[in-house]
Protein backbone atom coordinates (compact mmCIF):
# COMPACT_ATOMS: atom_id res chain seq x y z
CA UNK A 1 0.00 0.00 0.00
CA UNK A 2 1.16 3.11 -0.99
CA UNK A 3 1.83 5.63 1.62
CA UNK A 4 1.16 9.42 1.37
CA UNK A 5 4.62 10.51 1.45
CA UNK A 6 5.71 8.00 -1.59
CA UNK A 7 2.26 8.87 -2.81
CA UNK A 8 2.45 10.95 -6.16
CA UNK A 9 0.22 13.84 -6.35
CA UNK A 10 -1.56 14.37 -9.79
CA UNK A 11 -2.94 17.82 -8.80
CA UNK A 12 -2.69 20.62 -6.97
CA UNK A 13 -6.72 19.42 -4.89
CA UNK A 14 -4.26 16.29 -4.36
CA UNK A 15 -1.74 17.87 -2.58
CA UNK A 16 -4.35 19.94 -0.41
CA UNK A 17 -5.79 16.79 0.44
CA UNK A 18 -2.78 14.54 1.26
CA UNK A 19 -1.83 17.76 3.30
CA UNK A 20 -5.15 17.83 5.32
CA UNK A 21 -5.94 14.12 5.54
CA UNK A 22 -1.93 14.14 6.97
CA UNK A 23 -2.43 16.71 9.95
CA UNK A 24 -6.28 15.85 10.93
CA UNK A 25 -5.15 15.25 14.39
CA UNK A 26 -3.80 18.50 14.70
CA UNK A 27 -5.91 20.47 12.94
CA UNK A 28 -8.77 18.29 15.25
CA UNK A 29 -7.29 19.66 18.40
CA UNK A 30 -6.18 23.05 16.67
CA UNK A 31 -10.27 23.35 15.79
CA UNK A 32 -11.43 22.38 19.14
CA UNK A 33 -8.94 25.11 21.50
CA UNK A 34 -9.63 27.96 18.80
CA UNK A 35 -13.21 27.11 18.82
CA UNK A 36 -13.13 27.20 22.41
CA UNK A 37 -10.98 30.98 22.27
CA UNK A 38 -13.59 31.79 19.78
CA UNK A 39 -16.72 30.80 21.97
CA UNK A 40 -15.01 32.15 24.82
CA UNK A 41 -14.48 35.60 23.21
CA UNK A 42 -18.26 35.67 22.07
CA UNK A 43 -19.45 34.75 25.49
CA UNK A 44 -17.45 37.48 27.11
CA UNK A 45 -20.50 40.28 25.50
CA UNK A 46 -22.89 37.57 26.37
CA UNK A 47 -21.90 37.58 30.08
CA UNK A 48 -21.09 40.90 30.28
CA UNK A 49 -25.04 41.42 29.20
CA UNK A 50 -26.59 39.02 31.60
CA UNK A 51 -23.95 40.27 34.64
CA UNK A 52 -25.51 43.88 33.63
CA UNK A 53 -28.95 42.25 34.11
CA UNK A 54 -29.05 40.47 37.06
CA UNK A 55 -26.99 43.18 38.61
CA UNK A 56 -29.39 45.63 37.90
CA UNK A 57 -32.46 43.75 38.90
CA UNK A 58 -30.67 42.17 42.43
CA UNK A 59 -27.97 44.43 43.23
CA UNK A 60 -26.12 41.69 45.38
CA UNK A 61 -22.48 41.85 46.08
CA UNK A 62 -22.05 37.88 46.00
CA UNK A 63 -23.42 37.78 42.36
CA UNK A 64 -21.11 40.51 41.77
CA UNK A 65 -18.23 38.22 43.02
CA UNK A 66 -19.44 35.30 41.00
CA UNK A 67 -19.86 37.55 37.38
CA UNK A 68 -16.46 38.57 38.08
CA UNK A 69 -15.32 35.17 38.79
CA UNK A 70 -17.19 34.03 35.33
CA UNK A 71 -15.56 36.32 33.76
CA UNK A 72 -11.73 35.33 35.03
CA UNK A 73 -12.93 32.02 33.81
CA UNK A 74 -13.59 33.17 30.68
CA UNK A 75 -10.86 35.55 30.04
CA UNK A 76 -8.30 32.80 31.21
CA UNK A 77 -10.19 29.42 28.96
CA UNK A 78 -9.72 32.63 25.94
CA UNK A 79 -5.49 33.41 26.51
CA UNK A 80 -4.74 29.31 27.20
CA UNK A 81 -7.05 28.44 24.45
CA UNK A 82 -5.45 30.49 21.97
CA UNK A 83 -1.69 30.03 23.14
CA UNK A 84 -1.90 26.11 23.06
CA UNK A 85 -4.13 26.26 19.55
CA UNK A 86 -2.09 28.55 17.36
CA UNK A 87 1.04 26.24 18.56
CA UNK A 88 -0.13 22.99 17.84
CA UNK A 89 -1.62 24.31 14.60
CA UNK A 90 1.88 26.24 13.41
CA UNK A 91 3.89 23.34 14.10
CA UNK A 92 1.64 21.09 12.04
CA UNK A 93 2.07 24.33 9.12
CA UNK A 94 5.72 24.43 9.87
CA UNK A 95 6.47 20.19 9.85
CA UNK A 96 3.89 20.19 6.21
CA UNK A 97 5.65 23.19 4.47
CA UNK A 98 8.85 21.13 5.39
CA UNK A 99 7.78 17.72 3.61
CA UNK A 100 6.60 19.25 0.57
CA UNK A 101 10.19 21.32 0.33
CA UNK A 102 11.50 18.23 0.73
CA UNK A 103 9.40 16.47 -1.77
CA UNK A 104 9.85 19.65 -4.77
CA UNK A 105 14.21 19.41 -3.95
CA UNK A 106 14.08 15.39 -4.17
CA UNK A 107 11.97 15.40 -7.38
CA UNK A 108 14.80 18.53 -8.49
CA UNK A 109 17.60 16.68 -7.37
CA UNK A 110 16.64 13.21 -8.58
CA UNK A 111 19.42 11.18 -11.02
CA UNK A 112 16.76 11.56 -13.89
CA UNK A 113 15.85 14.79 -15.50
CA UNK A 114 11.88 15.39 -15.25
CA UNK A 115 10.20 16.95 -17.96
CA UNK A 116 9.07 20.06 -16.88
CA UNK A 117 9.27 23.58 -18.59
CA UNK A 118 11.09 25.35 -15.57
CA UNK A 119 14.50 26.23 -14.64
CA UNK A 120 16.45 25.60 -10.74
CA UNK A 121 15.47 28.64 -9.44
CA UNK A 122 12.15 28.14 -10.76
CA UNK A 123 12.09 25.45 -8.53
CA UNK A 124 13.90 26.72 -5.73
CA UNK A 125 11.04 29.66 -5.35
CA UNK A 126 8.43 26.44 -5.50
CA UNK A 127 10.20 24.40 -2.67
CA UNK A 128 10.28 27.68 -0.44
CA UNK A 129 7.62 30.15 -0.75
CA UNK A 130 4.61 27.84 -2.58
CA UNK A 131 5.34 24.96 0.12
CA UNK A 132 4.84 27.48 2.56
CA UNK A 133 1.48 28.71 1.34
CA UNK A 134 0.29 25.18 0.37
CA UNK A 135 0.86 24.52 4.35
CA UNK A 136 -0.66 27.31 5.12
CA UNK A 137 -4.24 25.37 4.56
CA UNK A 138 -3.32 23.30 7.69
CA UNK A 139 -3.90 26.52 9.61
CA UNK A 140 -7.38 28.11 6.94
CA UNK A 141 -9.32 25.01 8.10
CA UNK A 142 -9.61 25.01 11.80
CA UNK A 143 -9.79 28.97 11.32
CA UNK A 144 -12.54 28.80 9.48
CA UNK A 145 -14.51 26.51 11.44
CA UNK A 146 -13.80 28.40 14.61
CA UNK A 147 -15.05 31.48 12.87
CA UNK A 148 -17.87 29.98 12.16
CA UNK A 149 -18.43 28.59 15.50
CA UNK A 150 -18.59 32.31 16.55
CA UNK A 151 -20.39 33.83 14.43
CA UNK A 152 -22.93 31.01 15.05
CA UNK A 153 -22.77 30.85 18.51
CA UNK A 154 -23.79 35.06 18.29
CA UNK A 155 -26.21 34.47 15.83
CA UNK A 156 -27.79 32.21 18.87
CA UNK A 157 -27.42 34.04 21.26
CA UNK A 158 -28.96 37.33 19.60
CA UNK A 159 -31.67 35.06 18.16
CA UNK A 160 -32.80 34.13 22.17
CA UNK A 161 -32.95 37.87 22.43
CA UNK A 162 -35.10 38.45 19.58
CA UNK A 163 -35.30 36.31 16.39
CA UNK A 164 -34.47 39.54 14.38
CA UNK A 165 -31.23 39.95 15.30
CA UNK A 166 -30.54 35.86 14.96
CA UNK A 167 -31.76 36.06 11.38
CA UNK A 168 -29.96 39.62 10.32
CA UNK A 169 -26.42 38.10 11.36
CA UNK A 170 -27.07 34.93 9.55
CA UNK A 171 -28.00 36.56 6.60
CA UNK A 172 -25.33 39.22 6.65
CA UNK A 173 -22.68 36.18 7.13
CA UNK A 174 -24.00 34.69 4.11
CA UNK A 175 -24.33 37.59 1.60
CA UNK A 176 -21.25 38.75 2.72
CA UNK A 177 -19.36 35.25 1.92
CA UNK A 178 -20.96 35.46 -1.52
CA UNK A 179 -19.65 38.58 -2.45
CA UNK A 180 -15.81 37.63 -1.19
CA UNK A 181 -15.96 34.31 -2.41
CA UNK A 182 -15.96 35.79 -6.40
CA UNK A 183 -13.40 38.27 -5.51
CA UNK A 184 -11.40 35.42 -4.08
CA UNK A 185 -11.11 33.89 -7.35
CA UNK A 186 -9.56 37.00 -8.94
CA UNK A 187 -6.87 36.80 -6.42
CA UNK A 188 -6.41 33.50 -7.09
CA UNK A 189 -5.89 33.83 -10.72
CA UNK A 190 -3.48 36.93 -9.85
CA UNK A 191 -1.59 35.23 -7.68
CA UNK A 192 -0.43 32.16 -10.12
CA UNK A 193 0.38 34.72 -12.58
CA UNK A 194 2.38 36.49 -9.99
CA UNK A 195 4.19 33.46 -8.40
CA UNK A 196 4.87 32.73 -12.13
CA UNK A 197 7.03 35.46 -12.81
CA UNK A 198 8.60 35.59 -9.16
CA UNK A 199 9.97 32.03 -10.10
CA UNK A 200 11.19 33.37 -13.53
CA UNK A 201 13.02 35.99 -12.14
CA UNK A 202 15.08 33.87 -9.56
CA UNK A 203 15.31 31.85 -12.46
CA UNK A 204 16.74 34.90 -14.15
CA UNK A 205 19.06 35.63 -11.27
CA UNK A 206 20.53 32.00 -10.42
CA UNK A 207 21.67 32.06 -14.50
CA UNK A 208 23.45 35.32 -13.63
CA UNK A 209 25.38 34.40 -10.77
CA UNK A 210 26.09 31.26 -12.44
CA UNK A 211 27.53 33.10 -15.20
CA UNK A 212 28.80 36.30 -13.92
CA UNK A 213 32.34 35.65 -13.94
CA UNK A 214 32.14 35.06 -18.01
CA UNK A 215 29.74 37.86 -18.02
CA UNK A 216 32.28 40.54 -16.98
CA UNK A 217 34.88 38.71 -19.35
CA UNK A 218 33.39 39.90 -22.43
CA UNK A 219 31.54 43.17 -21.24
CA UNK A 220 28.07 40.98 -21.10
CA UNK A 221 27.19 41.99 -17.23
CA UNK A 222 25.04 45.19 -18.60
CA UNK A 223 22.92 43.38 -21.10
CA UNK A 224 22.24 40.43 -18.33
CA UNK A 225 21.41 43.28 -15.84
CA UNK A 226 19.06 44.89 -18.47
CA UNK A 227 17.54 41.40 -19.00
CA UNK A 228 17.06 40.78 -15.56
CA UNK A 229 15.49 44.27 -14.94
CA UNK A 230 12.73 43.65 -17.48
CA UNK A 231 11.90 39.94 -15.38
CA UNK A 232 11.83 41.94 -12.28
CA UNK A 233 10.07 44.97 -13.31
CA UNK A 234 7.42 42.45 -14.82
CA UNK A 235 7.32 40.48 -11.52
CA UNK A 236 7.24 43.63 -9.66
CA UNK A 237 4.28 44.82 -11.45
CA UNK A 238 2.25 41.69 -10.88
CA UNK A 239 2.70 41.98 -7.53
CA UNK A 240 1.49 45.25 -7.07
CA UNK A 241 -2.11 43.92 -9.16
CA UNK A 242 -1.87 40.79 -6.62
CA UNK A 243 -1.42 43.81 -3.66
CA UNK A 244 -3.97 45.88 -5.68
CA UNK A 245 -6.77 43.16 -5.75
CA UNK A 246 -5.83 42.31 -2.01
CA UNK A 247 -6.68 45.28 -1.11
CA UNK A 248 -9.91 45.86 -3.00
CA UNK A 249 -10.32 42.57 -1.64
CA UNK A 250 -9.73 43.77 2.50
CA UNK A 251 -11.23 46.76 2.14
CA UNK A 252 -14.55 45.38 1.14
CA UNK A 253 -14.69 42.68 3.64
CA UNK A 254 -13.76 45.57 6.14
CA UNK A 255 -16.67 47.60 5.03
CA UNK A 256 -19.31 44.66 4.62
CA UNK A 257 -18.79 43.68 8.05
CA UNK A 258 -18.72 47.34 9.99
CA UNK A 259 -22.14 47.42 7.86
CA UNK A 260 -23.30 44.33 9.40
CA UNK A 261 -22.13 45.55 12.46
CA UNK A 262 -23.83 48.84 12.49
CA UNK A 263 -26.96 47.06 11.56
CA UNK A 264 -26.77 44.82 14.31
CA UNK A 265 -26.33 47.52 16.81
CA UNK A 266 -29.00 49.81 15.51
CA UNK A 267 -31.33 46.82 15.04
CA UNK A 268 -31.27 46.28 18.80
CA UNK A 269 -31.22 49.73 19.45
CA UNK A 270 -34.51 50.18 17.83
CA UNK A 271 -36.14 47.00 19.44
CA UNK A 272 -34.80 47.92 23.11
CA UNK A 273 -36.59 51.70 22.71
CA UNK A 274 -39.62 49.64 21.82
CA UNK A 275 -38.90 48.08 24.84
CA UNK A 276 -39.12 44.62 22.90
CA UNK A 277 -35.18 43.75 24.34
CA UNK A 278 -34.22 44.29 28.40
CA UNK A 279 -31.32 46.72 28.74
CA UNK A 280 -28.83 43.87 29.59
CA UNK A 281 -30.13 41.94 25.97
CA UNK A 282 -28.70 45.44 24.45
CA UNK A 283 -25.32 45.43 26.48
CA UNK A 284 -25.21 42.10 24.89
CA UNK A 285 -25.90 42.75 21.11
CA UNK A 286 -24.04 45.71 21.36
CA UNK A 287 -20.90 43.97 22.72
CA UNK A 288 -21.26 41.17 20.39
CA UNK A 289 -21.88 43.53 17.00
CA UNK A 290 -18.45 45.03 17.89
CA UNK A 291 -16.87 41.09 19.20
CA UNK A 292 -18.71 39.67 15.73
CA UNK A 293 -16.34 41.66 12.98
CA UNK A 294 -13.59 39.88 14.71
CA UNK A 295 -14.35 36.59 13.53
CA UNK A 296 -16.24 37.64 10.38
CA UNK A 297 -13.20 39.35 8.99
CA UNK A 298 -11.02 36.38 10.04
CA UNK A 299 -13.84 34.09 8.00
CA UNK A 300 -13.85 36.22 5.25
CA UNK A 301 -10.15 36.29 4.97
CA UNK A 302 -10.32 32.60 4.46
CA UNK A 303 -11.48 32.16 0.69
CA UNK A 304 -8.65 34.23 -0.21
CA UNK A 305 -6.03 31.83 1.94
CA UNK A 306 -7.25 28.95 0.46
CA UNK A 307 -7.02 30.32 -3.08
CA UNK A 308 -3.32 31.38 -2.80
CA UNK A 309 -2.80 28.12 -1.17
CA UNK A 310 -4.35 26.34 -4.53
CA UNK A 311 -2.64 28.36 -6.60
CA UNK A 312 0.68 27.09 -4.73
CA UNK A 313 0.04 23.70 -4.84
CA UNK A 314 -0.83 23.56 -8.33
CA UNK A 315 2.70 24.85 -8.92
CA UNK A 316 3.87 22.16 -6.87
CA UNK A 317 2.20 19.73 -8.96
CA UNK A 318 4.25 21.05 -11.79
CA UNK A 319 7.07 19.58 -10.42
CA UNK A 320 6.02 16.27 -8.65
CA UNK A 321 3.72 15.05 -11.41
CA UNK A 322 6.08 15.60 -14.18
CA UNK A 323 7.22 12.44 -16.03
CA UNK A 324 10.88 11.68 -16.22
CA UNK A 325 13.05 12.38 -19.07
CA UNK A 326 13.65 8.77 -19.38
CA UNK A 327 12.80 5.95 -18.06
CA UNK A 328 15.67 3.99 -16.34
CA UNK A 329 17.07 0.39 -16.20
CA UNK A 330 17.28 -1.43 -13.11
CA UNK A 331 20.23 -4.00 -13.64
CA UNK A 332 23.67 -3.30 -11.62
CA UNK A 333 27.00 -2.96 -14.08
CA UNK A 334 28.59 -6.87 -14.30
CA UNK A 335 32.25 -6.85 -12.36
CA UNK A 336 34.90 -4.95 -14.45
CA UNK A 337 35.58 -1.75 -15.17
CA UNK A 338 36.10 -1.30 -18.87
CA UNK A 339 33.80 1.56 -20.56
CA UNK A 340 32.91 1.14 -24.20
CA UNK A 341 31.38 3.66 -26.47
CA UNK A 342 29.83 2.09 -29.39
CA UNK A 343 28.91 3.96 -32.83
CA UNK A 344 27.62 6.65 -30.45
CA UNK A 345 25.91 9.50 -32.37
CA UNK A 346 24.31 12.70 -30.97
CA UNK A 347 25.24 16.31 -31.30
CA UNK A 348 28.19 17.26 -33.46
CA UNK A 349 29.01 13.41 -32.35
CA UNK A 350 29.02 11.09 -35.61
CA UNK A 351 29.33 7.31 -35.25
CA UNK A 352 31.74 7.52 -32.10
CA UNK A 353 33.51 4.63 -31.39
CA UNK A 354 36.32 3.13 -28.72
CA UNK A 355 36.93 1.21 -25.87
CA UNK A 356 38.75 1.86 -22.48
CA UNK A 357 39.40 -1.17 -20.67
CA UNK A 358 39.65 -1.96 -16.92
CA UNK A 359 42.75 -0.29 -15.58
CA UNK A 360 43.99 1.93 -18.75
CA UNK A 361 44.12 5.79 -18.93
CA UNK A 362 43.28 7.35 -22.08
CA UNK A 363 42.90 10.60 -22.99
CA UNK A 364 40.69 11.88 -25.97
CA UNK A 365 42.07 15.07 -27.87
CA UNK A 366 38.99 16.57 -29.38
CA UNK A 367 39.44 19.15 -31.94
CA UNK A 368 36.23 20.99 -31.62
CA UNK A 369 35.15 21.63 -27.96
CA UNK A 370 31.16 21.00 -28.89
CA UNK A 371 32.07 17.76 -29.30
CA UNK A 372 34.02 17.48 -26.06
CA UNK A 373 30.70 18.92 -24.38
CA UNK A 374 28.69 15.98 -26.24
CA UNK A 375 30.68 13.34 -25.14
CA UNK A 376 31.36 14.26 -21.43
CA UNK A 377 26.84 14.89 -21.59
CA UNK A 378 26.90 11.20 -22.95
CA UNK A 379 28.72 10.11 -20.64
CA UNK A 380 27.27 11.77 -17.44
CA UNK A 381 23.68 10.66 -18.44
CA UNK A 382 22.86 14.21 -19.02
CA UNK A 383 21.65 12.86 -22.45
CA UNK A 384 19.05 9.69 -21.95
CA UNK A 385 20.65 6.97 -23.70
CA UNK A 386 17.09 6.84 -25.92
CA UNK A 387 17.75 10.00 -27.23
CA UNK A 388 20.94 9.64 -29.07
CA UNK A 389 22.07 6.48 -31.50
CA UNK A 390 24.20 3.85 -30.54
CA UNK A 391 25.39 2.40 -27.15
CA UNK A 392 27.25 3.17 -24.18
CA UNK A 393 28.45 0.48 -21.68
CA UNK A 394 29.80 -0.27 -18.60
CA UNK A 395 31.18 -3.07 -16.91
CA UNK A 396 29.52 -4.49 -20.32
CA UNK A 397 26.09 -3.29 -19.53
CA UNK A 398 24.32 -1.35 -21.45
CA UNK A 399 23.82 2.67 -20.05
CA UNK A 400 19.78 2.23 -20.83
CA UNK A 401 19.44 -1.29 -19.14
CA UNK A 402 21.60 -0.04 -15.69
CA UNK A 403 19.80 2.17 -12.75
CA UNK A 404 21.13 5.82 -12.78
CA UNK A 405 22.40 4.87 -9.17
CA UNK A 406 24.14 2.16 -9.98
CA UNK A 407 25.84 3.89 -13.14
CA UNK A 408 27.11 6.85 -10.72
CA UNK A 409 28.61 4.39 -7.76
CA UNK A 410 30.80 3.23 -11.09
CA UNK A 411 31.16 5.96 -13.11
CA UNK A 412 32.10 9.79 -12.27
CA UNK A 413 32.39 12.29 -14.63
CA UNK A 414 33.53 15.21 -13.12
CA UNK A 415 32.65 18.74 -15.45
CA UNK A 416 35.20 21.02 -15.98
CA UNK A 417 33.16 23.56 -14.32
CA UNK A 418 32.44 21.73 -10.84
CA UNK A 419 30.37 23.81 -8.79
CA UNK A 420 32.28 24.42 -5.20
CA UNK A 421 29.98 24.54 -2.25
CA UNK A 422 29.89 27.01 0.82
CA UNK A 423 31.74 24.98 3.59
CA UNK A 424 35.53 24.02 4.24
CA UNK A 425 38.09 22.39 1.73
CA UNK A 426 37.45 18.79 3.20
CA UNK A 427 33.91 19.23 3.12
CA UNK A 428 34.15 19.93 -0.80
CA UNK A 429 36.47 17.18 -1.61
CA UNK A 430 34.89 14.95 0.49
CA UNK A 431 31.10 15.56 1.27
CA UNK A 432 29.93 12.21 2.44
CA UNK A 433 33.07 11.80 4.83
CA UNK A 434 33.76 8.43 3.99
CA UNK A 435 36.69 8.66 1.21
CA UNK A 436 40.03 7.12 2.29
CA UNK A 437 42.42 8.90 0.37
CA UNK A 438 42.06 12.68 0.75
CA UNK A 439 45.87 13.15 1.57
CA UNK A 440 46.33 11.80 -1.80
CA UNK A 441 43.73 13.35 -4.00
CA UNK A 442 44.90 16.82 -2.40
CA UNK A 443 48.59 15.95 -3.53
CA UNK A 444 47.33 14.60 -6.95
CA UNK A 445 45.39 17.57 -7.30
CA UNK A 446 48.41 20.23 -6.56
CA UNK A 447 46.05 21.72 -4.31
CA UNK A 448 48.87 20.94 -1.40
CA UNK A 449 49.43 24.84 -1.70
CA UNK A 450 46.20 26.31 -1.08
CA UNK A 451 45.90 23.98 2.10
CA UNK A 452 49.37 25.34 3.51
CA UNK A 453 48.22 28.97 2.79
CA UNK A 454 46.36 28.56 5.81
CA UNK A 455 46.29 27.68 9.20
CA UNK A 456 42.86 25.79 9.50
CA UNK A 457 44.36 23.51 6.14
CA UNK A 458 41.56 21.12 5.00
CA UNK A 459 39.11 23.08 7.44
CA UNK A 460 39.74 26.37 6.18
CA UNK A 461 36.37 28.33 5.24
CA UNK A 462 35.04 28.05 1.56
CA UNK A 463 32.35 30.83 0.47
CA UNK A 464 29.56 29.65 -1.70
CA UNK A 465 30.79 29.16 -5.35
CA UNK A 466 34.36 29.52 -4.15
CA UNK A 467 34.62 33.15 -4.06
CA UNK A 468 37.51 33.11 -1.96
CA UNK A 469 39.30 31.21 -4.41
CA UNK A 470 40.84 31.76 -7.82
CA UNK A 471 39.95 29.64 -10.65
CA UNK A 472 43.15 27.53 -10.49
CA UNK A 473 42.14 26.69 -7.12
CA UNK A 474 38.76 26.06 -7.59
CA UNK A 475 39.45 24.06 -10.59
CA UNK A 476 41.87 22.43 -8.52
CA UNK A 477 39.37 21.54 -5.50
CA UNK A 478 36.77 20.07 -8.09
CA UNK A 479 39.60 17.80 -9.43
CA UNK A 480 40.75 16.70 -5.83
CA UNK A 481 37.00 15.90 -4.85
CA UNK A 482 36.71 13.70 -8.35
CA UNK A 483 40.16 11.94 -7.57
CA UNK A 484 38.85 11.40 -3.64
CA UNK A 485 35.55 9.91 -4.55
CA UNK A 486 37.68 6.84 -5.91
CA UNK A 487 35.09 5.37 -8.66
CA UNK A 488 36.17 2.66 -10.81
CA UNK A 489 35.81 4.38 -13.96
CA UNK A 490 36.88 7.96 -13.65
CA UNK A 491 36.11 10.65 -16.17
CA UNK A 492 37.57 14.26 -16.31
CA UNK A 493 36.64 17.03 -18.66
CA UNK A 494 39.72 19.44 -18.99
CA UNK A 495 40.63 19.45 -15.53
CA UNK A 496 43.12 21.41 -15.82
CA UNK A 497 42.60 24.76 -18.10
CA UNK A 498 43.20 27.03 -15.26
CA UNK A 499 46.43 25.61 -14.26
CA UNK A 500 50.29 27.02 -15.13
CA UNK A 501 52.28 24.72 -17.52
CA UNK A 502 54.31 23.57 -14.53
CA UNK A 503 51.36 23.06 -11.86
CA UNK A 504 49.82 21.08 -14.87
CA UNK A 505 52.44 18.66 -15.37
CA UNK A 506 53.09 18.54 -11.76
CA UNK A 507 49.07 16.92 -11.92
CA UNK A 508 48.90 15.47 -15.05
CA UNK A 509 51.59 12.72 -13.06
CA UNK A 510 49.80 13.06 -9.75
CA UNK A 511 46.86 12.20 -11.46
CA UNK A 512 48.47 9.15 -13.50
CA UNK A 513 50.10 7.70 -10.46
CA UNK A 514 47.09 7.96 -8.37
CA UNK A 515 44.59 6.13 -10.80
CA UNK A 516 46.97 3.68 -11.72
CA UNK A 517 45.09 0.49 -11.82
CA UNK A 518 41.91 2.28 -12.53
CA UNK A 519 39.97 3.09 -15.31
CA UNK A 520 40.57 6.69 -16.12
CA UNK A 521 39.24 8.71 -19.28
CA UNK A 522 40.53 12.41 -19.63
CA UNK A 523 39.08 14.64 -22.46
CA UNK A 524 41.77 17.51 -22.56
CA UNK A 525 43.90 19.40 -25.22
CA UNK A 526 45.87 19.56 -22.07
CA UNK A 527 50.07 18.06 -23.67
CA UNK A 528 51.07 17.05 -20.07
CA UNK A 529 47.81 14.69 -19.54
CA UNK A 530 47.88 13.38 -22.82
CA UNK A 531 51.64 12.47 -22.61
CA UNK A 532 50.57 10.68 -18.64
CA UNK A 533 48.04 9.11 -20.98
CA UNK A 534 48.90 5.30 -22.16
CA UNK A 535 47.17 6.17 -25.35
CA UNK A 536 45.39 9.11 -27.08
CA UNK A 537 42.08 8.94 -28.83
CA UNK A 538 41.73 12.18 -31.49
CA UNK A 539 38.26 12.97 -31.75
CA UNK A 540 37.64 15.56 -34.81
CA UNK A 541 34.43 16.09 -36.83
CA UNK A 542 32.62 13.80 -35.08
CA UNK A 543 34.62 10.74 -34.91
CA UNK A 544 37.98 9.25 -33.54
CA UNK A 545 40.37 9.39 -36.53
CA UNK A 546 43.61 8.36 -34.97
CA UNK A 547 44.86 6.40 -31.90
CA UNK A 548 48.51 6.05 -31.11
CA UNK A 549 50.52 7.51 -27.66
CA UNK A 550 51.41 11.13 -27.60
CA UNK A 551 54.63 10.87 -28.77
CA UNK A 552 54.03 8.72 -31.51
CA UNK A 553 50.56 11.14 -32.38
CA UNK A 554 53.15 14.29 -32.22
CA UNK A 555 56.06 12.44 -34.56
CA UNK A 556 53.08 11.13 -37.58
CA UNK A 557 50.42 13.41 -37.32
CA UNK A 558 51.06 17.26 -37.90
CA UNK A 559 47.26 18.10 -37.62
CA UNK A 560 47.93 16.50 -34.35
CA UNK A 561 51.25 18.55 -33.17
CA UNK A 562 49.53 21.90 -34.34
CA UNK A 563 46.49 21.51 -32.28
CA UNK A 564 47.84 20.31 -29.02
CA UNK A 565 51.79 21.90 -28.81
CA UNK A 566 52.03 25.58 -27.01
Amino acid sequence: MTSPDTQRPRAGSDILRTALRRNVGAMAWGTVLMGLYQAGETAFPIALGLIVEHTMRHRSPGALGLSVAALAVIITTVSLSWRFGMRILQKANTTEAHRWRVRVAGAGLQPVARDVDLKSGEVLTIATEDADQTADIIEVVPLLISSLVAVLIAAVALGLADLRLGLLVIVGTVGILSVLSVMSRRIGSSTREQQARVARAGAKVADLIIGLRPLHGFGGNHAAFRAYRRVSTDAKQQSVTVARVGGVYAGTALALNAVLAAAVTLTAGWLAFEGRINIGELVMAVGLAQFIMEPLKLFSEMPKYVMIARASAERMALVLTAPPVTTPGQERPAEGADLEVDCVRHGTLRKVRFRVSAGEFVAVAAYQPRAAADLAAVLALNVPPDAYEGTVRVGGRDLADLAVEAVRERLLVNPYDGEIFAGTLRSNIDPTGTSRIVPEAVEASMLTDVVALHREGLDHAVRDRGANLSGGQRQRLSLARALAADTDVLVLRDPTTAVDAVTEQLIARGVAELRRGRTTLVITSSPALLDAADRVLVLDDGVVTAEDTHRGLLATDEQYRLAVTR
